[in-house]
């Protein structure tokens, strides 16, 4: 155990446990050179090159299955696809038609074209596919488009024109992608970010951020860029500095990135979670802090906060039953911030709560969080939130 201070906003310090973040307080996480998508990705291809292109460029990022064209007849519907085919090949086209047709709600499927053919892109649309990248393609592009994390086109007005948001999308859009593919953060754009978003929290509110970030689709980036306003907010209510509110800001941002390892169909699951769903959704602290371990200029009690944002003062959280001496004040910050946030979103099988249903549940969750940054987490409950029961 080290001490470090969190700075208030007159100027006078307060300790802030924090610990040492080594092999000895955490798994072995093993020397791992990217964060590997577990999501599994189905290939069509008409060529042996193209598969040996896309397996260079997707192998350490996707569950790859290649399957040849003439085939499709015969494979099973798939819910993330990708074609690299020859589009002016008659032939295939009806029975690529069909196969998509019978892919599960909410399936995507991709085609590889040339920027150049336009002919190639209406094809594709017109027999099913769900989006398009033009070759050269990047890991990066295709992980945006089977995440769903890549969908500006379809943002809510109030988003577009939220600077404050719209960069805070920006930065977990870089975040998610990188981490996925093992590139180092952009942390001057994170920064950023965290800039753009503590300034809107001072000039427009809590409430203004929570109604406008709602109205995005995405569950994780919701949920993220709740936690993220809601711990500047809080920041701001206890007096603590602009550049811990920063902090705060950032951490909000990064905390759930271990998210890019779980399958889709688990994240956004219209139901909930059966048990092994769950034991790999509790995964992903450890995955976080395995994607951020080494980042240069990533301040410690980032990691902290990544890995140890589940953890309980009872000793009941997870992943390593961390006890109340233990838990940095920075970690019950963020914790009482994930919950509340959680309890705020919009999803499919729940209403968001109003704020002070939500702090409720807080107060009801009794020894597990700090009693005196619950109290103080009060001024929340006065949220009142669009659509909100």
């Amino acid at each position: 155990m080290v001490n470090a201070e969190l700075m208030l906003g007159d100027g006078t310090r307060t300790n802030c446990r924090k610990l040492y973040l080594t092999s000895d307080n955490f798994i072995q996480l093993g020397a791992v050179s990217c964060l590997t998508m577990m999501n599994k990705l189905c290939i069509f291809t008409d060529a042996a090159a193209k598969k040996g292109a896309i397996r260079r460029k997707l192998g350490g990022v996707f569950d790859l299955t290649f399957v040849d064209i003439d085939n499709i007849h015969g494979t099973e519907s798939q819910s993330c696809a990708l074609f690299d085919i020859d589009l002016r090949d008659g032939p295939h086209l009806l029975e690529i038609k069909q196969w998509i047709n019978r892919k599960p709600e909410g399936s995507k499927v991709v085609f590889i074209t040339d920027k150049a053919s336009y002919v190639d892109a209406i094809q594709a649309r017109s027999i099913g596919a769900t989006d398009i990248v033009h070759r050269p393609f990047h890991a990066e592009t295709l992980i945006q488009k089977f995440s769903g994390f890549d969908r500006r086109d379809h943002l809510d007005i109030s988003i577009k024109e939220s600077p404050g948001v719209r960069a805070g999308l920006d930065a977990l859009q870089s975040i998610f992608s990188t981490a996925a593919v093992g590139t180092p953060l952009d942390l001057a754009m994170i920064n950023t970010a965290g800039d753009a978003i503590v300034g809107h929290l001072e000039e427009h509110g809590l409430r203004s951020w929570i109604d406008t970030v709602r109205k995005h689709r995405n569950q994780t980036y919701q949920h993220c860029l709740i936690v993220t306003g809601v711990a500047v907010a809080f920041g701001q209510h206890l007096g603590v500095s602009q550049a811990d509110r920063h902090r705060l800001s950032v951490a909000g941002m990064v905390h759930d990135i271990g998210k890019v390892r779980v399958p889709i169909a688990i994240l956004e699951k219209p139901t909930g979670l059966a048990e092994h769903e769950l034991a790999v959704l509790r995964k992903h602290p450890e995955w976080g802090f395995e994607a951020l371990q080494g980042t240069t200029g990533l301040s410690p009690d980032m990691l902290d906060i990544v890995i140890h944002h589940h953890e309980y003062l009872d000793g009941s959280g997870y992943p390593h039953g961390l006890s109340a001496r233990e838990i940095s004040d920075f970690v019950r910050i963020a914790t009482i911030c994930d919950v509340f946030g959680a309890l705020l979103e919009r999803r499919a099988y729940k209403a968001p709560m109003r704020g002070d249903a939500a702090y409720q549940m807080l107060l009801e969750m009794g020894a597990k969080l700090d009693k005196d940054l619950v109290r103080e987490f009060q001024f929340a409950s006065a949220l009142r939130l669009e659509g909100s029961v």
